[in-house]
């Protein structure tokens, strides 16, 4: 049984176990997203330095199939950020997280909803079931509206952009048209539940206020989900409340955790798991070049703790520890390094 008190290192091993970072899988890409709930991918790279770090033997071309063949897909989720999510995962993400989207058009953009709403019908019309530039919406609708229009719909980005080869984010679909799944069979309420379990089994066991946090849900719709669904309740070390869901990995704190070569935006470095898990240090973040968001840079871990940064360039990974590294450590570091460079060639 596990303990009712979780320390942070318990809560280090959970996310760790949960995000594929303790041993890599060979299970699928689409099985692999729905596990760890999703891949931040504004960045186009980092959903496939984020599949390598957690699958054995990942190619980029695996992904590029994935996303031709339309079992996973790319659009604004969570956090109104850009997340990889499997075809099975897309529709209950985008049910529970619309209303939270649009309502974040409303607001941080200043826009009028019955303005923006209409904008969006004009563009599903003109889009007509098929794909269609960024610059062609803004050359319809002018910006910003066109933009605001796009994200009040559900969108998907289309390939070949969006990937490897072609970084840019410029070709969009309507995910009704592309992923063939009419949004009205799907309940709101059931959704949100999706999502909650779904946040669970990726960075859990965390307090109510880190699914809000992560996910981009409304509090009160957080909390509306936890009464409906089955839990198991724990405290953390300052007495808090974590819920999680049951059956999801719970390792023993001593489990050995190997390096890791993480992508930028790495889920296991935003904020709520870094303050939960403790994935980062605080005395590490002046010598990172944007310290506010450790997650913006591309980090190795030692022991589940991001240990320093890493980079690619002229052929080569090369490693910038933030402390000193004993040579088994180096070793394993720069073994992973040659593999990803393998990646990136």
């Amino acid at each position: 049984m596990p303990p009712e008190v979780l320390t942070q290192r318990h809560l280090n091993r959970a996310l760790l176990a949960r995000q594929m970072l303790l041993e890599r899988g060979r299970t699928s890409i689409p099985k692999t997203v729905e596990r760890i709930c999703g891949i931040q991918a504004q960045y186009a790279p980092s959903m496939y330095v984020g599949l390598w770090s957690r699958l054995e033997g990942f190619e980029r071309e695996q992904l590029d199939r994935a996303l031709e063949r339309r079992s996973v897909a790319q659009g604004t989720l969570m956090r109104i950020t850009i997340h990889l999510v499997s075809a099975r995962d897309w529709w209950p993400f985008a049910a529970a997280l619309r209303e939270a989207r649009r309502q974040w058009v409303v607001k941080a953009r200043r826009q009028d909803p019955a303005e923006v709403a209409g904008a969006a019908e004009r563009l599903r019309e003109l889009m007509g079931g098929e794909p269609m530039p960024t610059a062609r919406i803004r050359e319809l609708l002018g910006v910003p509206l066109g933009w605001n229009a796009a994200l009040w719909l559900d969108m998907v980005r289309v390939p070949p952009s969006g990937t490897w080869a072609r970084r840019r984010a410029d070709l969009y679909a309507e995910a009704e048209d592309w992923l063939r799944d009419p949004r009205g069979k799907v309940d709101v309420a059931a959704a949100t539940d999706h999502l909650v379990r779904s946040c669970l089994r990726g960075f859990g066991p965390m307090r109510p206020a880190d699914i809000a946090s992560l996910t981009g849900l409304r509090p009160p719709d957080v909390r509306s989900s936890l009464a409906r669904i089955d839990l198991r309740r724990f405290r953390d070390e300052q007495g808090k409340e974590l819920v999680d869901v049951p059956r999801a990995p719970l390792p023993d704190p001593d489990t050995p955790a190997p390096p890791r070569l993480l992508a930028t935006w790495d889920p296991t470095l935003l904020l709520p798991n870094i303050r939960r898990a403790g994935t980062f240090l605080d005395r590490h973040r002046s010598k990172l070049t944007n310290s506010a968001y450790p997650q913006g840079t591309s980090l190795f871990t030692v022991d589940g703790v991001a240990a320093g940064a890493w980079k690619f360039e002229k052929g080569r990974v090369t490693l910038d520890p933030f402390d000193k590294l004993d040579r088994g450590t180096l070793r394993q570091l720069h073994e992973e390094a040659e593999r990803l460079a393998q990646l990136h060639r």
